[in-house]
């Protein structure tokens, strides 16, 4: 099993915003799509982890050397998510069902990002 790069609470505090910016897209896409009527999709851990490799894809190819990004932060990431995603597969679901409703997508988001930092943070020796 390869082992998580450690990341520096800039690399962390970056992702984190990259995240919030998800969860708040998320919530707008929901909030447009019960005002016209339509039930949104269910949405998975798998693919909150694929929106935001994508996000960081697309942001490390517009901001990443002035925001301070590693050449191989794409990759790494890749990675860390791969080996994440059964434990933070795991823990979404605990915590979406403990309150009986079924998650929407922001609600996802929240959670998968949420475990992912943890896992970040375990992997890198920064336990809370």
């Amino acid at each position: 099993m390869e082992s998580s790069p450690g990341f520096s609470g800039h690399i962390v505090g970056l992702l984190k915003s990259y995240m919030r910016d998800l969860v708040d897209q998320a919530e707008q896409e929901t909030h447009s799509l019960k005002q016209f009527g339509f039930t949104p999709d269910p949405y998975r851990p798998d693919q909150a982890l694929s929106d935001l490799l994508a996000l960081l894809d697309d942001r490390i190819e517009s901001e990443g050397i002035q925001v301070g990004l590693p050449d191989n932060f794409l990759h790494d990431m890749w990675n860390l998510c791969n080996e994440a995603l059964s434990p933070i597969s795991d823990r979404v679901w605990l915590e979406g069902n403990l309150s009986g409703q079924n998650p929407g997508k922001a609600r996802m988001r929240e959670l998968t990002y949420q475990a992912l930092v943890d896992f970040i943070e375990v992997r890198s020796g920064n336990d809370r």
